[in-house]
């Protein structure tokens, strides 16, 4: 018997007609519009609204020189973006900072972005959690183009140069297939490409085989350690496994601790085969935050596409069925196909 899926398989797609407009420009009207619903699995997928205005500060007229963005690439209001010229910019949970981040992982007032007459410096204002660069904790450091900025769970991005307009659009388009927290596909790509590679092995009869499979506990250690050391989980668990993937392999986050990953042409031991890989890496992967190792595994679901008119709905119920036969036998395993 099937259990019900979780919550967050089941939303609705927001998208502005800011990100809309874009988005037809690049030709993905079809993307941002799919709302497929199939059998008893609503498929329909959400992702976070993709907000593209601008704050307007008080930094006097730009010049090319220091023409720059920062833009949120995870977190509430993913995609706006906030120009940042001459004079400082505060980012924080108080209403007042420039860029206002109404989260309790953030402190009222968190990091500063200054005009040092050369560069951007971004500072660490005493934060409880810390400012981070690229993941390393920072008190101060000159940005340069393309940094990523972590400021408790929000995750920004920071822009500069002669072309920045092409590399904003750029960034637009990576977000409405990425995940910002993982840098792997997201919950959309995944289901499209499901639907497409079924097709595709249907037309050349080729094996097609999936994997779904989520943290053991992870509620428990987000209320342990906090929210941050389940992000800090989550993107070294979606580094260790990207490794051990194929070039063929589609790896994508599906929920909030959720993961799967398509395995083309390889038939059911291939596919259990890439299961095992996945369980290994994460049990003997180390998981740290801060002081704090936290041990981490995974239970994994599969399921092989079966041919005819077999179909993504399908497919995929089978493999959380095998899902949920691993946790019921006591996780950090593989279920029955």
């Amino acid at each position: 018997m099937l259990r019900r899926r979780s919550e967050s398989h089941i939303a609705t797609a927001r998208i502005p007609c800011g990100a809309s407009k874009l988005a037809s420009a690049f030709g993905l009207r079809a993307v941002l519009g799919y709302d497929k619903i199939v059998g008893k699995i609503d498929w329909r997928v959400s992702e976070p609204t993709i907000v593209t205005s601008e704050r307007k500060l008080d930094g006097g007229p730009r010049t090319p020189e220091h023409h720059a963005y920062i833009v949120i690439i995870y977190g509430d209001e993913l995609g706006k973006r906030v120009p940042v010229g001459t004079a400082p910019i505060e980012a924080g949970r108080s209403s007042t900072c420039d860029i206002a981040l109404d989260h309790e992982s953030v402190s009222r007032r968190h990091a500063r972005i200054s005009w040092t007459g050369t560069g951007y410096r971004l500072e660490d204002l005493g934060s409880t959690n810390g400012t981070y660069v690229n993941d390393t904790l920072i008190r101060q450091h000159e940005l340069t183009d393309g940094d990523i900025i972590r400021v408790g769970r929000t995750i920004l991005k920071f822009m500069n140069g002669s072309n920045i307009e092409a590399s904003y659009h750029e960034e637009i388009y990576r977000m409405m297939t990425y995940d910002g927290l993982t840098q792997i596909f997201n919950k959309r790509y995944f289901h499209e490409t499901l639907e497409r590679e079924i097709s595709r092995s249907r037309r050349y009869s080729r094996e097609l085989g999936l994997v779904i499979f989520d943290i053991d506990h992870f509620k428990q250690k987000n209320d342990t350690y906090g929210h941050l050391a389940g992000d800090a989980i989550l993107r070294e668990l979606a580094g260790l496994v990207r490794g051990k993937l194929r070039r063929e392999d589609v790896f994508a986050r599906v929920g909030g601790e959720e993961f799967a990953v398509l395995t083309p042409e390889v038939g059911m031991k291939g596919t259990r085969d890439v299961a095992e890989k996945i369980r290994q890496v994460v049990e003997k992967g180390a998981f740290r935050f801060e002081n704090d190792m936290i041990p981490t595994t995974v239970s994994l679901g599969i399921a092989l596409w079966l041919g005819g008119e077999d179909g993504a709905e399908a497919v995929y119920q089978r493999a959380d069925a095998s899902l949920y036969a691993a946790k019921q036998s006591g996780r950090n395993r593989i279920g029955p196909a």
